[in-house]
């Protein structure tokens, strides 16, 4: 995998690949060399075998403000409408690579999360932040529509249609202790407990069934399309394809064993 440029990665020898922006003069505002190599890294990293959990932060006290205005709306003014598009195809594109990404993604939300920072958090698997990281999906106080990077289909099954509409038509600011309220944080910790916090849960993850995982990630981005039959039978053909995995008579041995099961 080519390394990138524009922000920090780097991997553990447990298996845990960590992205870090890192323009914390700016907030961790995303520019367009950011926003391609981010996209190319969440589709190169289904090829990296030892890579089996992905967690993204950000340097300083911003997780990402949202595209930078310098560099990406001064830009924008000067592109007719195909120009226009191939920006906002390019942001759609990352976020369907960090979903199709078939690997755990945690968003360890380090601080100020907005805009094009807070869909990215939005499409990731898991989002544990700081007691200081509020959020805010800001786009329509820039005139643009709330519906931007998958927000409009992911936040309603995520906090309820109400409360999404509320978000997106205010574009106003919550706190993390709301964000947690209302189920769009998994956990909120202090400050100083967030990449232990972080790491933990990645750790746990790392060491679990690989393949049981990405079985489940897929499961959960098919059955948001699936009426209750399709997704029952579509589970079925889904356990059956675990069952003949490795790693279900592993934990069957394990068990028998009273030993801790080694995952492929």
């Amino acid at each position: 995998m080519k390394d990138p440029r524009s922000f920090l990665y780097e991997t553990s020898t447990n298996g845990v690949a960590t992205i870090t922006l890192n323009r914390p003069e700016r907030l961790n505002a995303l520019t367009f060399e950011v926003y391609r190599e981010l996209t190319d890294t969440f589709a190169a990293l289904r090829d990296e075998p030892n890579v089996r959990v992905v967690v993204i932060t950000g340097a300083g006290r911003a997780f990402c403000s949202g595209g930078d205005v310098h560099d990406i709306i001064g830009e924008l003014f000067s592109r007719n409408m195909e120009g226009l598009l191939e920006f906002t195809r390019l942001t759609c594109e990352l976020i369907s690579n960090l979903r199709a990404l078939p690997k755990p993604v945690i968003a360890s939300l380090n601080g100020t999360t907005a805009g094009a920072g807070a869909c990215i958090a939005l499409a990731s698997d898991i989002r544990i932040a700081s007691e200081d990281a509020k959020i805010a999906f800001l786009f329509v106080k820039v005139g643009l529509s709330g519906a931007d990077m998958g927000a409009a289909y992911f936040l309603p099954r995520v906090v309820g249609l109400a409360k999404a509409t509320e978000l997106l038509y205010t574009g106003d600011f919550i706190s993390a202790a709301e964000a947690e309220r209302i189920g769009l944080y998994n956990r909120v910790v202090p400050g100083e407990e967030l990449e232990q916090t972080t790491n933990e849960l990645a750790q746990r993850l790392a060491k679990g069934p690989a393949f049981a995982l990405a079985k489940t990630k897929e499961m959960l981005n098919r059955e948001l399309h699936l009426n209750l039959d399709a997704a029952l039978e579509s589970e079925a053909q889904a356990q059956a394809i675990c069952m003949q995995h490795p790693d279900y008579r592993e934990a069957y041995e394990a068990f028998v064993a009273k030993r801790t099961p080694r995952f492929e």
